[in-house]
């Protein structure tokens, strides 16, 4: 709420030895107290006319020059108004208002300015307990008398109910389910202060205008400035600007700056408001304060919608959405251009610039290069990594170093904050070392080159031919098939922690749905804030989702083949790094196979590879013997899975006996062995009573 110290003056000052429209408002107001007998003494049964307002009333008749044609008078005096009703007149040129719609206006701002005119107003609605203008006292004030000018009144009416400061929300009527005549007649509190010339924010919206706001690249802030310039040269219909990013804070920086070059501020208004529609009124609000609006609204996969509309508002707005689906003004209340501008990813030299900004100048050049060179971060993703590691730094000791460093960096990547992917997928924070990775040689290899296309993938299309930078992509897409329990998921954690990128496992269930089209809204939403985020996806038994097309029996298969459709022509564009997990190659599509940069296979562990995971399970806690454990790895035929198991196992059964010794770890494999419905080796069961005798103390 704005101080009362913020509002215009009280009214007895604001009446000039010049007209007004004031003044003009206030002779119509007096014809009519003159007519009920109120200036001259009030009738029998009436509510006298306080002195000072009937001095008001008189005043107001005796500057006009001539009573019987008001509404002639005001027309002159609008061509040459006072400085004070320039922002009125302002807005009768922009929304077409007739000369009783600005009298009407002007009377209901003057009720929220002054207790004197609500005074008056009161009077004049007797018996009606009410100080807002209604319909029927603004015709009498402004139609002409019922008695000499019935038609006049009646069209007085359906201008105040029905023309432009009505359908633009200036004009706001009260109790809808009245009688018009009786209906009360307000302008909203912001559209008052901004006639008075004072700022007031309107309930739903927010300034766009943040001290530090998130620094673009170059190519973007030259974009903003030509996009800036083409809303303020075109002629009404201003046009729409659909802006397309996965990153909102960067988005609403990008919009900041349209607007600036638009010579305007830019305003946020909320979706809530334009799903509810409940904007009407904004539009004299946004012009009085020479805003530009920002809407935001994502569209589903190959949905299309009229743009979103603000009643009575020509000028250039601003939309908010993701990358999919297409918006059309044909079924607009104004046919307005569309102009489209994707956010891309920033090359790698200007995330250098970007990342040497967001670190300071005083930080080292080669940290920002290298971040630049390895993550395809976008300028919002990097101004956040950025803040939010000075952040965790400033907390620290001032003896040790705040200089932000590579591993800072990231930490605070790795952590997954800020990037809105909770509800789809969950983030996998395991710190896998090269140690608690055991493969087999061949397996390892292909796994370091699945890191370096990782990091090379930016720029390795540059070096090529034609052909393959024809259809250059920053994508990278690996298989990673075998049975349960043979390190796939760990793999893919050991790859992010490569990398150092958050891994998120993607919710199967939370993607699914049985409602046509949600399926494909969420797997976009997810891929969306992903390829802008720089993370690692793992589509964890990923052959539910990206299952063969089946032959077309019924109408479920055809909705079923249609997403398997969408799911594979989505997952080709997505920008970003997949990885996928299946027992089977088999079951997957045959087209998406194509698609997929690497398929490694992850086969059963053989004895040498089985002694290794048992050494990497039970670390230096144990006192097994090199025989115990050779037989162990040459028996016990069980995936680096249920390796972990037995060991789990043995470790509770040993929590009392100090280290693990091999009598533990044979019950833990006997309840892994029994879990899997088979019998322990006999000779691992024959082992059991001899080690036995020799563990006892």
């Amino acid at each position: 709420m704005t101080s009362p110290s913020l509002l215009p003056k009280p009214l007895p000052s604001l009446v000039r030895p010049a007209p007004s429209v004031l003044t003009y408002a206030l002779c119509g107001l007096a014809r009519v107290s003159a007519s009920a007998g109120l200036l001259n003494g009030p009738p029998s049964g009436s509510s006298p006319l306080e002195p000072e307002a009937r001095a008001l009333l008189q005043d107001a008749l005796g500057r006009m020059a001539r009573q019987q044609d008001l509404l002639s008078d005001l027309m002159v005096y609008l061509s040459d108004p006072a400085e004070a009703d320039h922002p009125l007149v302002a807005v009768a040129q922009q929304f077409q208002l007739t000369m009783i719609e600005i009298l009407a206006v002007r009377v209901a701002v003057a009720v929220e300015e002054d207790l004197l005119i609500g005074h008056i107003i009161a009077r004049l609605q007797h018996p009606l307990a009410q100080s807002r203008p209604t319909v029927g006292l603004l015709a009498r004030a402004f139609g002409g008398d019922a008695e000499e000018n019935e038609g006049g009144r009646s069209a007085a009416v359906q201008l105040i109910a029905q023309e432009s400061a009505a359908a633009c929300g200036l004009l706001e009527l009260l109790d809808p389910g009245g009688l018009l005549p009786e209906r009360q007649v307000r302008v909203p509190l912001p559209t008052c202060l901004a006639l008075a010339g004072v700022h007031g924010g309107w309930p739903g919206t927010s300034i766009l205008h943040t001290r530090s706001p998130i620094p673009l690249s170059g190519p973007a802030n030259e974009a903003a400035k030509l996009f800036g310039r083409r809303l303020r040269e075109a002629p009404a219909p201003g046009p729409a600007l659909v802006l397309r990013g996965g990153d909102s804070a960067e988005s609403r920086s990008a919009a900041e700056k349209v607007a600036l070059a638009c010579e305007r501020r830019a305003v946020l208004i909320s979706s809530e408001l334009v799903v509810s529609n409940q904007t009407l009124g904004l539009a004299p609000w946004l012009f009085l304060n020479g805003l530009m609006p920002v809407l935001t609204q994502t569209l589903a996969p190959g949905e299309r919608r009229p743009l979103p509309a603000i009643p009575g508002f020509s000028g250039p707005f601003v939309v908010l959405s993701g990358f999919d689906g297409e918006f059309t003004s044909a079924d607009s209340a104004l046919d307005r251009p569309i102009l489209d501008w994707r956010l891309t990813i920033p090359s790698a030299e200007e995330r250098f610039e970007l990342w040497r900004q967001a670190l300071g100048e005083d930080e080292p050049a080669p940290l920002a290069r290298r971040m630049a060179y390895e993550h395809r971060h976008t300028a919002g993703r990097i101004a956040a990594l950025a803040t939010k590691a000075k952040e965790r730094l400033a907390g620290l000791p001032e003896e040790v170093s705040r200089r932000v460093t590579y591993e800072e960096l990231r930490a605070v990547a790795r952590s997954g904050e800020g990037i809105g992917l909770s509800a789809l997928a969950e983030l996998v924070p395991d710190e896998v070392s090269d140690e608690a990775l055991v493969v087999t040689p061949a397996l390892r290899l292909e796994l370091e080159s699945l890191v370096d296309r990782c990091l090379l993938r930016d720029g390795v299309h540059a070096r090529l031919g034609p052909a393959m930078q024809a259809r250059a992509q920053a994508a990278v897409r690996a298989l990673l098939v075998g049975p349960s329990g043979t390190g796939k998921t760990l793999a893919a954690s050991w790859l992010a922690t490569r990398l150092g990128l958050p891994l998120f496992r993607v919710d199967l269930s939370a993607i699914s749905s049985k409602y046509i089209g949600e399926t494909e809204k969420n797997l976009s939403h997810l891929l969306t804030r992903a390829e802008q985020s720089e993370v690692v996806l793992l589509f964890d038994e990923a052959d539910s989702l990206f299952a063969k097309r089946t032959d077309v029996n019924d109408a479920n298969d055809r909705f079923a083949n249609a997403q398997t459709n969408y799911l594979l022509q989505r997952m080709e564009s997505y920008d970003g790094i997949t990885l996928l997990t299946s027992n089977s190659r088999g079951r997957f599509d045959a087209a998406f196979a194509r698609r997929l940069d690497a398929i490694l296979e992850f086969a059963l562990p053989g004895p040498e590879q089985r002694r290794v995971l048992w050494l990497a399970h039970l670390g230096d806690h144990h006192c097994l013997t090199p025989a115990q454990l050779n037989l162990v790895a040459a028996t016990a035929e069980l995936s680096g899975g249920q390796v972990r198991n037995a060991v789990l196992s043995a470790a509770v059964a040993a929590r009392s006996a100090g280290p693990i010794g091999f009598s533990h770890l044979i019950a833990g494999l006997t309840s892994e062995y029994r879990k899997l419905g088979r019998q322990l080796p006999d000779e691992l069961r024959r082992a059991v009573p001899a080690t036995a005798v020799q563990e006892q103390p």
